[in-house]
């Protein structure tokens, strides 16, 4: 038995035995962390440097975009090198810094998401109010409020898991930092009323923003199954279909992994289940939105062909 003073660094979970697969691990992290950078990287410089992109709906896309990049880059490293590097260790501070910024990241894209959950209700439900109601000034706000809660969110969450003595060694069930591992290592008796109340008021605020969400999409339908051209039921339809699907994967591999019944648990699953929260949706979004928005596409392939010209 051992205590949270006497412990210098964790155990990460190996995400496998053979140097074969290990060296195949790093090779997959690699191509998915590209991908994720490059088509993350495209949006946030297409919105950037076109001007005509300077809506409140791209706006937050680009908030979205660094939110996802933060979340790869605050696990797929370490993952690569102790795949690379045949190691499991990550040191105290280190685990400490992993799950505080991959709890901002991953908090920061859900509050994101209902923002611009918001942002297609107005436009669609509320036209004639979009420029009062989502001004230049309103938006950003808006931006820094998610982004506040969020660091406010991982701070509390970093701070009362961390300040719980943990008396069951130092190997987490996971190729990363995360709650729920490091929770299992802490004494059964330590788990108090304090932290229930935590996981409580992250729940209520969760269901919160999901119940904002669902309600805001039953509108959304209402208003555009009554728009009489059928063209125009499938542009509103179309500016929203973006949003659905990244809002269904994100929550769906993130509430199957974290609400599974126990009795389902195994290491090879919730590997697989870790990798399928923590690191597909960040790099599927940017391919989701750009397939399906026109505008954007566009940008992005202005800003491809004037790097091409350049070189």
């Amino acid at each position: 038995m051992s205590n949270s003073s006497s412990i210098r660094h964790f155990l990460l979970l190996a995400l496998a035995d053979t140097r074969q697969l290990q060296l195949l691990h790093f090779c997959l992290l690699l191509g998915i962390s590209l991908a994720a950078l490059l088509g993350n990287g495209l949006i946030i410089s297409a919105v950037a440097c076109g001007h005509h992109l300077h809506t409140p709906m791209f706006f937050f896309l680009l908030n979205l975009a660094l939110s996802d990049l933060g979340s790869i880059c605050t696990t797929v490293p370490k993952a690569m090198h102790n795949s690379l590097w045949d190691t499991r260790n990550i040191s105290y501070t280190g685990c400490a810094a992993q799950l505080f910024f991959f709890v901002f990241f991953i908090s920061a894209e859900y509050f994101l998401l209902t923002i611009m959950c918001y942002d297609r209700y107005v436009s669609i439900c509320k036209p004639l109010h979009y420029g009062t109601l989502l001004g230049s000034r309103a938006c950003a706000h808006m931006a820094a409020a998610a982004w506040a809660s969020a660091f406010l969110t991982a701070l509390v969450h970093t701070a009362n898991t961390f300040s719980l003595p943990l008396c069951h060694g130092n190997a987490l069930g996971q190729f990363f930092c995360d709650v729920p591992p490091i929770l299992k290592l802490s004494c059964s008796h330590s788990k108090s009323l304090k932290e229930l109340g935590l996981i409580a008021l992250s729940a209520s605020l969760g269901l919160s923003c999901f119940v904002f969400i669902v309600f805001s999409y039953v509108q959304i339908f209402r208003v555009v199954l009554r728009i009489p051209s059928e063209q125009g039921r499938h542009k509103a339809f179309s500016t929203c279909l973006p949003h659905v699907a990244v809002v269904s994967l994100f929550l769906s591999t993130l509430m199957f992994a974290y609400l599974k019944p126990p009795s389902m648990s195994s290491p090879s699953l919730d590997l697989a289940l870790s990798v399928l929260y923590s690191v597909v949706p960040q790099t599927l979004n940017p391919l989701i939105y750009s397939l399906r928005n026109q505008e954007l596409k566009a940008a992005v392939w202005r800003l491809m062909s004037g790097c091409f010209q350049e070189h």
